[in-house]
């Protein structure tokens, strides 16, 4: 093919379609002639005349992405001709579940490490709130049921005793929990 004197070659969407490349090709900017196989997966899958209409009531500024997706969606189609790239959409967020469950995993790993003489629950006194946070100024043995200080609001105030006791403290085994075994470890 005869291309003018300003082009070394006609774009791949020239090329493939043989005809002559001209300056104001629509196809030129997004179908380089150094990437032959992109066209020719987009013209498989969309059409040349279906990516002319589109690509004519876009805006300049979105023939880029425009282009880009469809060359994406195409080389997709090709891959796996059932989900195109919903398939390795599909795989991705699985892949991130599969991988936000594993750091969910690790961080409780962690926390439990740090705090590795703290039981994974302690059972619930009737008539106490669901939410006592657990903090490392718990395990000091001086908390042993009293009330600590709330600098700040960022602890706990244990209202008296407590109906259980905590597996870190030294207390001997005629505590409160030997009466019914209600709340006991």
């Amino acid at each position: 093919m005869a291309s003018s004197g300003s082009y070394n070659s006609p774009c791949a969407a020239c090329k493939l379609l043989r005809r002559k490349c001209m300056p104001g090709c629509i196809f030129a900017p997004y179908f380089p002639p150094e990437e032959p196989q992109k066209f020719v997966n987009v013209h498989k899958i969309f059409g040349a005349s279906n990516v002319t209409k589109l690509l004519n009531e876009l805006l300049p500024h979105q023939r880029e992405d425009a282009m880009n997706s469809l060359a994406y969606e195409a080389e997709a189609r090709i891959r796996d001709p059932v989900y195109g790239c919903v398939g390795a959409i599909t795989f991705l967020q699985r892949q991130v579940q599969r991988l936000q469950k594993e750091l969910d995993t690790a961080n409780a790993d962690l926390i439990r490490f740090a705090c590795n003489d703290i039981p994974p629950a302690l059972p619930q006194a009737p008539g106490t709130s669901s939410f006592q946070p657990l903090t490392p100024r718990n395990r000091l043995p001086e908390f042993n049921g009293r009330n600590i200080g709330n600098e700040g609001g960022e602890f706990y105030q244990v209202p008296g005793a407590l109906p259980y006791s905590f597996p870190w403290n030294d207390a001997s085994s005629g505590d409160i929990n030997d009466g019914g075994g209600e709340g006991g470890m």
